[in-house]
C-alpha cells in the first residue's frame, strides 16, 4: 500500500523542497542578504573607498594610454593583481592594495594570466623596450605569444576627447582640476598612442610606498 502523505500545512522543510517557485524564492532572498552582508560595509572601509598617500590621478597622456590599454583587450590576457602570496610578491613586487585603484574606472583586476602580471611593471624596463616589445615582442622575449601591436606607432591620439573624458570621471570622485582639464588637450598633441601606451605602463604600481615615484620618460615627438 502506498505510504504517499500530502505535505504538511504551513511553512515546512517539505514544502520549500516541494515547491520549485519557494525554492526560487528563498535562494534569491539568502543570496541577496549574503550579497549585502559582504559589499555594503565595503562602502565604509577606509582601505577601499581612500586613496594611499601621494596617489595621483592620471594624466592625459598616461589616460590616453590607459583607454588604449582596454581598447586593444591586453586585460584578456594580464592582470593587475598581485595577490599576498610569497611566489607572488618575489616574482612581481608589493601585493596589490585596493587604495591604489580608487582613481580607476574600471579597476584591472583579475585572474586571468596568460602573460605576466603588469601592476608593478612601472619602471622596470625602458621606454624604448616598451617600444620595441610592443611593435614585435619576440624581438625582446623569443618565446612571447604576445600579438604585435605595430600601428600604434602610427594612430595618433585624438586630442579633442581628452577634455570631456576627464570632466566625466571628475564627476564620478577622480580629482581632476579644471586647470588639469584646460590643458589635457595640448598635452596629448601629437602624440601617438604608442607614447600614450607606454606612459601608462611606466606608471603602473609606482604610487605606493616604498615603490619608486611615477614618472613619464616619453620623450616629445620629433616629427
Amino acid at each position: 500500500m502506498s505510504q504517499h502523505t500530502d505535505p504538511k500545512p504551513g511553512f515546512s522543510h517539505e514544502k520549500v523542497e516541494t515547491s520549485n517557485f519557494l525554492m526560487i524564492v528563498l535562494i534569491l532572498l539568502v543570496i541577496a542578504i549574503g550579497g549585502l552582508v559582504e559589499i555594503v560595509p565595503l562602502f565604509f572601509q577606509k582601505s577601499t573607498t581612500e586613496p594611499i598617500q601621494g596617489l595621483k590621478p592620471y594624466s592625459a597622456l598616461q589616460l590616453a594610454g590607459r583607454d588604449v590599454y582596454l581598447r586593444e583587450g591586453c586585460y584578456n590576457c594580464h592582470s593587475q593583481m598581485i595577490r599576498p602570496f610569497r611566489a607572488e610578491t618575489l616574482r612581481y613586487g608589493h601585493y596589490s592594495v585596493a587604495g591604489e585603484f580608487v582613481y580607476d574606472h574600471p579597476f584591472q583586476w583579475g585572474s586571468k594570466r596568460t602573460g605576466p602580471d603588469l601592476h608593478r611593471v612601472g619602471g622596470k624596463y625602458s621606454d624604448e623596450w616598451h617600444r620595441i616589445h610592443l611593435n614585435n615582442p619576440r624581438d625582446v622575449v623569443p618565446e612571447s605569444n604576445m600579438p604585435a601591436y605595430v600601428w600604434l606607432e602610427k594612430a595618433l591620439i585624438d586630442s579633442t576627447a581628452m577634455a570631456p573624458r576627464m570632466r566625466a570621471l571628475r564627476s564620478v570622485g577622480v580629482p581632476y582640476s579644471d586647470a588639469d582639464i584646460d590643458a589635457a588637450a595640448a598635452e596629448v598633441q601629437g602624440r601617438t598612442d604608442m607614447d600614450a601606451l607606454v606612459a601608462y605602463l611606466q606608471v603602473l604600481g609606482r604610487a605606493l610606498p616604498g615603490e619608486p615615484t611615477a614618472t613619464t620618460t616619453v620623450a616629445p615627438p620629433t616629427r
